[in-house]
Order: C-alpha cells, then sequence, then structure tokens
C-alpha cells in the first residue's frame, strides 16, 4: 500500500558547542551565535520514512518545519535524501513559542494537509529536549501515539508494528493508523545525500527566497513544480493568534545560568584503590551523587 507521510523536522542552534553567548539575557537561544543544524533524531525519522517509502511503493514523504525563512535549508537537505516536498511554517507570529504553542501551530498545518497516514518525527530536539513536541500533536490530532520508536517493523491492514527501545528492554508494538511515531537516535541513521538528487533540488526554494530573482530564473519554478517549496503563515493554517508564539506559550524561563568547566576543575586519577574511594566520598559530600 501506498502511504502518505509527514516528518516533522527542526533547525536547531549546534548546542554540542556552546559558549557563553548561546543564552540571551531573557532566557531564549541566541541562534545567531550558533551555527544551524538539522536536528539529529529527526534524521533518524526521515531515514524510517525513507525506508517505509522504499518498502511501499507509491508512498510521499512531506518535510514540515517551523522557523525563520533560512529554515528551508533543511527541507532542501531531506529532498537531498529522497523526500518529496516540504513546508515552512513560518511567521513572525510563531516566534518564542514553547512546546505547547509548537505543538498547536504544528497540528494546525497537518490539519491543513489533511491526507496523512504516519506522522514521523524525532524523539527530541537538542536545543530543548523536552519529548513533548510529538505526543503532543497526536493528542491535539485525537490520534495514537508511539514514542521512543526504534524500527518501523511493517506496516499491514491499517495498522504498524513499532519496536520500542526502553530503559528496561525493547517493546513491540502494533497501533492503528493515522499515528503518530517519534523516533529513538538508537534508530538507523539517516542514509547520505545522493548526488542525483543534490543536481535535482539545489534550485529549490520558498517564496520568500525567490525574492529579487529575474524573470528568466522564476520561469524556471513555473517548468518545474517540484521546485517549489511552500511557505504558510499564521492565517494560511488557521491558526488562532493567542495560541502561537510567546502569546500562546505559558512556559517562562526564571534564571539562566552558564556552567563554563575550567581545566582547573578536573582532576587526574590513577587506578589506586584510595584515590577512587576519596573521590566517591567527595562526591558524596558535595551531592553530586548518594
Amino acid at each position: 500500500m501506498s502511504l502518505k507521510i509527514v516528518v516533522l523536522a527542526k533547525q536547531v542552534p549546534d548546542t554540542r558547542n556552546v559558549g557563553k553567548d548561546a543564552m540571551k539575557e531573557d532566557g531564549t537561544i541566541n541562534r545567531a551565535a550558533l551555527p544551524a543544524i538539522f536536528n539529529p533524531e529527526d534524521l533518524n525519522a526521515l531515514e524510517q520514512a525513507l525506508q517505509l517509502k522504499e518498502q511501499n511503493p507509491g508512498s510521499t514523504i512531506t518535510l514540515l518545519t517551523m522557523g525563520p525563512p533560512r529554515a528551508a535549508e533543511i527541507i532542501r537537505e531531506g529532498l537531498f535524501r529522497g523526500a518529496d516536498g516540504g513546508i515552512v511554517l513560518t511567521d513572525r507570529a510563531f516566534a518564542g513559542a514553547d512546546t505547547l504553542a509548537t505543538s498547536y501551530a504544528l497540528s494546525c498545518a497537518v490539519r491543513k494537509i489533511k491526507d496523512y497516514d504516519i506522522i514521523l518525527g524525532g524523539r527530541q530536539a537538542i536545543d530543548g529536549d523536552t519529548a513533548q513536541v510529538g505526543p503532543q500533536i497526536a493528542e491535539k490530532l485525537g490520534i495514537p501515539q508511539v514514542t521512543y520508536a526504534e524500527q518501523i517493523l511493517s506496516i499491514e491492514n491499517g495498522k504498524a508494528t513499532v519496536k520500542r527501545r526502553l530503559e528496561r528492554g525493547i517493546e513491540t508494538v502494533v497501533v492503528p493508523l493515522p499515528a503518530v511515531i517519534t523516533v529513538n537516535g538508537s534508530a538507523d541513521e539517516c542514509r547520505p545525500r545522493n548526488a542525483k538528487l543534490i543536481q535535482r533540488y539545489k534550485y529549490a526554494k520558498t517564496p520568500s527566497e525567490k525574492q529579487g530573482l529575474s524573470e528568466e530564473c522564476l520561469k524556471l519554478y513555473e517548468q518545474r513544480p517540484a521546485l517549489n517549496l511552500y511557505e504558510w503563515s499564521v492565517n494560511d493554517v488557521d491558526a488562532d493568534l493567542d495560541q502561537v508564539g510567546l502569546a500562546g506559550s505559558p512556559t517562562k524561563v526564571k534564571a539562566v545560568q552558564n556552567v563554563v568547566f575550567q581545566a582547573k576543575e578536573s582532576k587526574r586519577l590513577t587506578a589506586a584503590d584510595n584515590e577512587i574511594e576519596d573521590l566517591v566520598k567527595e562526591l558524596i559530600a558535595n551531592h553530586t551523587i548518594g
């Protein structure tokens, strides 16, 4: 059977190299100070979607992301790996959204898409680590959800069989479609870009990115519709302004503290039993453990 797959993807700051300027005074991330990357676990989700597409001929993959216009870059990254199209949910009104406002906006966009069988996304984003958006979207759409997925084993008779990896072991569940499935980082890594797909989609652009192009260039997009990426605003998805962005975000940051480890804070140990014992006592005394 052919499937309509939606993959939720997020462009995130690379928090693996956080410096002193990574946070603003108001508690929000200073995204300009960090390079933007494709959220790692969303790539795992994309790979699961690509495997389903291979197993079910005629299936299509649509990437959906929310962010500034530059987030179109990860749509292209998805196209280079085998996705079929993408939508950037972008509007100044979406700025400052917490997980509740983000899930509301994305659920509105999914309702506009209408025709879908599976919604896939990473377990969590590295800029927040909340793992809340996927489950909240499922709740808002009123459809089942499976979290911590490591592999979608099969899809038969309108149901998906999913392997989950949990702290206590591995679990296999069956879920009726449509459903939201969030994928662990322990799932298969996403395949690399495909050279032919890079050549095919390297000029794919959103309306914002086409501004200032010559008429001759714009004719290219009329002739090749696959190069047209979509941008949807608050009005396009019929979202309530009171439930998006900062207005729809009840989460408030009370305080932000930068913790920078200095070399002088490190301690070298040998394999001597007394040194290890002294370290354990020290960690217990300062409540690091115990």
